[in-house]
């Protein structure tokens, strides 16, 4: 698949974004007009640099309300039209985008518009341009791919087409598989684009909030299934206006999107092998001949990634500081053991049954506790990382010695550190042997008994607000994650967006959260944590109680609240109140967590999970915002 980016997309002059478009690998752009008027650039020099960078030029745009038009208005619009066309000469390309009217139309007439749309390609062939018609959602007259469709072929010219764009046609629900009736020689463009799903004006949804194919809720596989079906064979390009891609990093913007396209495509090949079609339709240029893996085979190749399953689980969870001293008496007080030193380098080992928290001190001088890095059972370590570098996932170096454990690492849009492990059947980690009793245990404290059970229930990273659509399209694309509806909590400091991305059996549960953007000098207030999950959390927290745990406070409202909700036995209720536990139920269960005090950016949550409760205390989750704020403000003024 021929892929390619517009420059709207990207931050930065024109320089920068053709330069970040050739390192992500993209093949061709559209130049986006504005970017080229505002460069010091001449179009020559566009021309040559694109050239010299590999890239192509593949469409000019956008040129706006040209038809519907009374014949004085068609006048003036045809002199844009070829002043526009000598530019692009200039350029050496041969595409335009011209979109259906929105300001300047005035007359609703089809016969009209073939007429004027028919000058415009007669003058158009005159240059040696082809002129790609696209219906715009908000379009006056015109604003279905289909009736766009009727009028490009009323025309019948070699030199007008259509540009089919997903955001146009899947903002409107427009049924798709009618792409598959059009001449593939009359779909001159494509575009592609996500977004969420969101209630209001489709200008608005469209200028602002457009993201990155994976990064939404569109059905983006099944509109390029149709589109392979008819038979295109041209690029591929994305279109997204987003006010948060604009001030990122243009590098990192251009990786990603090409990340989007490289699992577009991926998707799109496993939905027509999902959705088998009858004959070719006639001149799709297809051949009906299925391949060997059984794929009818069509104009555009889409390429395959390598397979990989979800993860079973997570292996470890890993926290890096220089101090560590807080972390190992908190995670002592809630029942983990000391597993001792690794052999070869400043990190410590600390479980409870199946759940393992890595301590590494080789951080920069006081750094505060932070989560550093997550481990993942896989079936296969090195499948599994050479699918994540195919979608540009950077590569964690590790040093290792001869007989060491060699995990397989790649960095997560926020940079934690991702590691592939190859779990075992019965939970247990071969590298856990490179970890030895080399001193005491934590200073001051009694060893916890061993035998007690737990896993990693799920972790709660924090995440910049400009990486965050890239990091659920990470997740889902590189460790087949799958994104579920998103919340929104609220917080002392402002609305909290929440994504859970999952496996389908629940084994890896990861939480994305976007944290409200803070005043310039205002602490941060919001922190990352990890839930393990126990078997009996009254007991876990007795003990943890009796170790002398700092647990996070629960004001005593909150539980008049609960016992109004839920009428719960005054003995339970009175329990929850001395451990600071707090409590959800609905149809399918029951759940039970606490909290620890946050130590850097860092805090533990214990949970219990009853019944088929699958959920994560949403109700809950502003109280615990609102004591974590009250907290961290009051440390920060006893300083």
């Amino acid at each position: 698949m021929r892929t390619g980016i517009a420059t709207v997309c990207l931050s930065g002059t024109l320089k920068e974004k053709m330069q970040a478009c050739a390192i992500a690998g993209f093949g061709g752009i559209e130049i986006f007009e504005q970017d080229l008027v505002t460069s010091p650039l001449s179009p020559e020099d566009v021309r040559k640099m694109a050239a010299d960078l590999g890239l192509g030029l593949d469409l000019y745009q956008p040129f706006r309300d040209f038809d519907s038009v009374s014949e004085d208005v068609l006048q003036e619009n045809l002199r844009r039209a070829d002043a526009k066309f000598r530019l692009m000469s200039r350029l050496g390309m041969d595409t335009i985008l011209v979109c259906t009217n929105v300001g300047t139309a005035t007359i609703d007439d089809d016969d009209l518009r073939v007429e004027q749309l028919s000058r415009l390609a007669e003058l158009a062939g005159n240059h040696g341009v082809k002129v790609a018609y696209e219906a715009l959602a908000w379009g006056k007259y015109v604003n279905d791919y289909e009736h766009a469709h009727r009028l490009v072929d009323a025309v019948d010219h070699p030199n007008l087409g259509t540009c089919l764009d997903s955001f146009h046609i899947l903002s409107r629900d427009w049924d798709t598989a009618p792409i598959e009736a059009i001449k593939p020689e009359k779909i001159f463009f494509v575009q592609v684009a996500d977004a969420p799903k969101l209630s209001m004006d489709v200008l608005s949804w469209s200028r602002h909030y457009r993201v990155f194919p994976g990064e939404g809720q569109f059905e983006l596989a099944k509109f390029m299934g149709h589109v392979a079906r008819a038979g295109y064979s041209g690029p591929v390009s994305l279109e997204v206006f987003n006010d948060v891609f604009r001030q990122s990093d243009v590098e990192r913007t251009a990786v990603d999107a090409m990340r989007s396209l490289i699992w577009l495509e991926e998707q799109s090949a496993k939905w027509l092998d999902a959705n088998p079609a009858g004959p070719m339709p006639g001149g799709a240029g297809g051949d009906s001949l299925p391949k060997a893996a059984g794929r009818r085979r069509y104009p555009m190749e889409l390429a395959t990634l390598p397979k990989v399953a979800e993860p079973a689980g997570f292996n470890f969870a890993e926290v890096k500081t220089d101090e560590p001293g807080q972390l190992e008496r908190l995670l002592g007080q809630l029942g983990f053991e000391f597993d001792g030193r690794h052999r070869t380098k400043d990190v410590q080992l600390w479980s409870m049954g199946q759940a393992r928290v890595i301590i590494n001190e080789q951080a920069p001088s006081h750094s505060e506790p932070a989560i550093a890095a997550l481990g993942f059972d896989v079936d296969s370590p090195v499948i599994a990382s050479a699918r994540a570098q195919q979608l540009r996932a950077p590569v964690v170096p590790r040093k290792v010695q001869a007989d060491e454990e060699v995990f397989q690492g790649i960095a997560a849009p926020d940079s934690t550190e991702i590691f592939l492990c190859q779990g075992n059947p019965d939970g247990t980690a071969a590298w856990t042997a490179e970890f030895g009793q080399h001193r005491e245990f934590g200073e001051g404290l009694e060893h916890p008994s061993g035998g007690a059970r737990a896993v990693i229930d799920h972790v709660n990273l924090a995440q910049p607000w400009q990486h965050f659509d890239e990091a659920v399209l990470f997740y889902t694309s590189a460790l087949a994650l799958e994104p579920q509806p998103f919340a929104e909590v609220p917080s002392p400091s402002g609305l909290v967006r929440s994504q859970v991305m999952q496996t389908s059996d629940r084994a890896v549960r990861l939480v994305l959260n976007l944290a409200p953007l803070l005043q310039q000098g205002e602490r941060k207030s919001y922190q990352e944590h990890i839930a393990f999950a126990v078997d009996d959390l009254v007991a876990t927290a007795r003990a943890a109680q009796e170790r002398g745990l700092d647990f996070l406070r629960i004001p005593a409202n909150y539980y008049e609240d609960l016992d109004a909700r839920f009428a719960l036995e005054p003995a339970f209720l009175a329990t929850l109140k001395e451990l600071n536990l707090l409590y959800d139920r609905d149809a399918n269960g029951e759940f039970l967590h606490f909290y620890t005090a946050t130590v850097g950016s860092v805090f533990f949550e214990m949970v219990e999970r009853r019944g088929n409760y699958d959920g994560y205390g949403a109700p809950n989750a502003p109280v615990r915002h609102a004591v974590q704020y009250d907290s961290l403000h009051a440390h920060h003024m006893n300083r």
